[in-house]
């Protein structure tokens, strides 16, 4: 957008809250994220207000049916190009336009309880997860659930307190009961799909969990010396012998009728 279309929002031009497109001199866009930093809490408040209207016009409104027209043309391809069902990653900054293509093409939705798709809510509710959708605790771009849980102890006591609802303070570190507690939970989501990562459902037994927390991430997408880092710290011979937890995992998925 140009500096008088900004300016026609009710808002100077500021080169904090901007970018300068690459390929089109003079043309600019809001930069991702800024709301909320040190460059939007100087503006006066209604200042404020007219950068977000710009802000959620330019990323989830003014191209909301040009996305939409892409992908009814790309994505069918895509589809009948595989016998397999396809997920769609709609997390984070999402338009208007993808839920309804999600639904039209059958795609599943991506459900995570710590990224709740409701603005304002601290976590989803596991039993509102749509039947067509995926639930996983985290993805191989976040922290595994070991992680989270120390990250955050603010948070971390809210999910103690208000969603498993134990009363009293939050432990420091998850045991394996409550990790089992966890996972249980979200096998039991209405979700066709539930995708547990392997650091997670290790997390179980406290003895052959991986005592470096750090070694358990996948993947950081900020550093780029922690893409795809993670091994098992476990051969798998001493996996196919750990007799108690495998007893443990059969146990929760017969459980959740998910066998």
């Amino acid at each position: 957008m140009s500096i008088g279309e900004i300016e026609s929002y009710g808002l100077p031009f500021y080169e904090d809250l901007f970018v300068e497109d690459a390929k089109q001199p003079n043309l600019y866009h809001p930069r991702i994220s800024v709301i909320g930093e040190d460059a939007w809490c100087r503006l006066p408040k209604y200042e404020q207000d007219a950068f977000i209207r710009l802000y959620e016009d330019f990323f989830f409104r003014r191209h909301n049916d040009f996305w939409a027209s892409q992908a009814m043309k790309k994505l069918p391809a895509l589809i009948e190009a595989s016998n397999m069902l396809v997920c769609g990653e709609d997390l984070g900054m999402v338009p208007a336009c993808v839920g309804p293509v999600m639904k039209r093409l059958g795609i599943l939705s991506l459900e995570i309880q710590a990224m709740p798709k409701t603005y304002g809510v601290p976590f989803a509710q596991l039993h509102e997860n749509p039947y067509r959708s995926v639930d996983t605790i985290f993805t191989h771009d976040m922290p595994t659930l070991r992680l989270w849980w120390k990250e955050n102890p603010e948070r971390t006591q809210s999910y103690y307190n208000n969603v498993l609802e134990h009363d009293g303070s939050a432990p420091k570190d998850p045991s394996g009961w409550l990790c089992e507690e966890i996972i249980a939970h979200h096998l039991n989501s209405p979700s066709m799909l539930c995708l547990i990562s392997l650091q997670d459902w290790l997390s179980i037994d406290e003895d052959l969990r991986n005592p470096n927390l750090e070694e358990e991430r996948i993947n950081v997408p900020a550093n780029p010396k922690n893409y795809w880092r993670y091994r098992m710290h476990l051969p798998i011979s001493k996996l196919l012998n750990a007799k108690a937890l495998n007893e443990r995992l059969q146990v929760l998925v017969e459980r959740s009728e998910r066998a």
